[in-house]
């Protein structure tokens, strides 16, 4: 590794393949050295300060980086033993000593729940405050639209639109409409915030837009893709408000195909503000405020599902955890999220009004051919992974043709086939494990889990940044771009869309290790005490057990389980005792008590309750 930490862009200098080996297996990794260090990754780390009689030592959070950080005491800035801190590294170039460095930001005490999260906010680079130039610049719109803005744009003041959001969202930027049209058809409007109004290519706070990719929503605080002037007021769709909008208008058959469709620049004028749960009492009791509206726009969100489905687009149902808090901001409850009709209704109407605007771009080629776009990938999963996958569900009595590859349609029958079933959520844990990941691209190959042939990401300009270029260029294209442009965009948009897509599995990161922090400070309280729960990892060091409705895992070591000397068959996801033949699989049930925590590392032991 030489003086390479991890993140480092480096040069490696590749050993010579072994012959003898060669023949063995054609799939074995290359191996080299670290010839130089080309860029550092990051020039700062977080960690714990520990000292010494001399000098203070920093040890990283980071697990993955292996070093220790000295710190000369005069560097410490008033740091004391135990403290989380950041650290800025020296230039250090000589692997046989540790790197040196200067503490730059003091978080507060280790372990403390809320030092650590902003210490995950810190570990992942994440910026929690605008430059200067950003914040000038969002201040110098007016609240006022200017009347000429009004004419330029398809006025839909009149037409009744409603978001629905979640009970403590503080941007709205999608709202919806529904009117039922002479022909039996209805006219389903789904609105997204402008922002490409507002955020101009070349300007401040696009630069600091592309550069922080998307918002980030940590346990217990958001960091916005946009200042707060934008992203909580002039492109909110906040009710009895008008609001400059991108809309796209749907004529959709009661059997939910779409027949006709128009996406225009609108304005808008909110007639309500909608939480889930309020939705869902609507839609419960069929009686309510703008019941003439949502119930039959749930009917036909409930079709379009329906088709979906038919067409093998695959539904995942995954556990995800809320936080209550008390006064001093710990946690007092974990709750797990309930996915109501109102989520799937507004669900439905998003993933129509994307795929719609990727059909609009895709599927039309005009003069000059392909028109260049930003497009929401999901590739097939890796053969391998589905004859593991056909192997492992084959145990359970079902089968899966994986020879030729499987279809999302025939993924989505399996797991049909074992729901309400004792291996439900087993399967569908190895099913997803299976998946490759979505990611934005210039290069349309479809949407896997979706079954689209066309997706892209329209929906969300406030806190996601490839919606806000998609937004741009549906409005160039409108207008019609020479053949320099269109060179242009062949050029910059596959570096936007690796941003994209990496800022956004930094964010996924982040925001997971803030949960395991609240996780572990909540779990703190109930030190000793034993719990249901259901094997959800099985690796060759132990398994992963999560909590039964609190959504909280733990690690049990295979050296605790003391019972018998335990293999792993990493093909059946399971252990299994040499002498007795006990086997600890993937989806069993098991009680287990908690025996240890660990705030800084944010892990959780357990041990298995007989």
């Amino acid at each position: 590794m030489g003086t390479a930490l991890h993140g480092d862009k480096v040069a490696v200098a590749l050993f010579a393949k072994s012959m003898g080996r060669r023949h063995r297996d054609e799939s074995e990794k290359a191996e080299g050295e670290v010839i130089e260090v080309i860029e550092r990754g990051s020039t700062t780390i977080v960690g714990r300060l520990e000292s010494s009689r001399s000098f203070f030592f920093v040890v990283p959070d980071n697990e993955r980086i292996t070093r220790d950080i000295y710190v000369a005491k005069e560097d410490a800035a008033q740091a004391k033993h135990g403290d989380k801190v950041v650290v800025q590294l020296d230039v250090w170039n000589d692997p046989a000593q540790n790197p040196e460095g200067t503490i730059v930001e003091v978080l507060g005490k280790s372990g403390d729940a809320r030092v650590e999260v902003m210490s995950v906010a810190r570990s992942f680079g994440l910026p929690m405050d605008f430059p200067a130039a950003v914040h000038k610049e969002a201040q110098s719109f007016s609240e006022i639209i200017p009347a000429d803005e009004v004419h330029r744009r398809v006025d839909l003041r009149a037409t009744i639109c409603v978001t629905i959001d979640p009970e403590d969202a503080k941007d709205f930027d999608d709202a919806v409409s529904y009117e039922l049209l002479e022909n039996g058809n209805a006219r389903l409007g789904v609105h997204i915030a402008d922002v490409s109004h507002y955020v101009k290519p070349g300007s401040a706070l696009d630069a600091e837009a592309l550069m922080r990719g998307t918002s980030v929503y940590l346990v217990n605080e958001v960091i916005p893709m946009l200042p707060e002037r934008l992203s909580n007021n002039l492109c909110s769709l906040r009710p009895l408000l008008d609001r400059l909008t991108y809309s796209v208008l749907m004529e959709v058959t009661p059997e939910g195909d779409v027949v006709d469709y128009e996406i225009a620049k609108s304005i808008i004028h909110s007639s309500r503000r909608f939480t889930y749960e309020e939705v869902q009492k609507i839609l419960d009791s069929s009686r309510g405020e703008f019941a003439g509206i949502l119930l039959p726009l749930h009917r036909l969100t409930r079709r379009l599902a329906q088709e979906r489905r038919k067409n093998g687009s695959i539904d995942f149902e995954t556990g995800e955890a809320k936080f209550r808090f008390d006064a001093q901001g710990f946690p007092s409850a974990i709750i797990k999220k309930v996915r109501l009709d109102a989520h799937r209704l507004i669900e439905e109407c998003m993933l129509l009004a994307n795929k719609v605007v990727a059909q609009h771009i895709g599927k039309v080629k005009k003069e000059g051919g392909e028109k260049p776009f930003v497009y929401r990938v999901h590739d097939a999963p890796d053969p391998s992974r589905l004859e593991d996958l056909a192997s492992f569900v084959k145990q359970f009595g079902y089968s899966l043709p994986a020879k030729h590859g499987v279809t999302s349609l025939q993924l989505q029958k399996l797991l049909d086939k074992v729901k309400g079933s004792e291996v439900e959520s087993v399967i569908n844990e190895v099913a997803l494990r299976s998946m490759a990941k979505a990611v934005y691209s210039e290069k349309n190959i479809g949407h896997y889990g979706l079954a689209f042939k066309f997706y892209t990401h329209f929906t969300s300009p406030i806190r996601r940044y490839p919606d806000l270029i998609v937004h741009r260029l549906l409005h160039e294209y409108e207008k019609g771009i020479h053949a320099h442009r269109r060179s242009e965009l062949v050029k910059s948009l596959p570096a936007i869309c690796r941003q994209s897509s990496e800022r956004e599995r930094v964010a996924t990161e982040a925001e997971r290790a803030s949960v395991k922090v609240m996780q572990v400070e909540y779990m703190k309280r109930h030190l000793g005490d034993e719990f249901e729960g259901v094997i959800v990892g099985v690796t060759n060091f132990g398994m992963f057990v999560e909590i039964n409705d609190l959504l909280v895992q733990g690690l049990i070591r295979v050296r605790d389980l003391l019972d018998d000397y335990y293999l792993f068959d990493e093909k059946r996801y399971q252990l299994r005792g040499r002498s007795r033949g006990k086997v600890y699989r993937l989806g069993d049930n098991v009680r287990v008590q908690v025996v240890s925590l660990n705030p800084e590392t944010r892990e959780i032991d357990f041990r298995i309750v007989k």
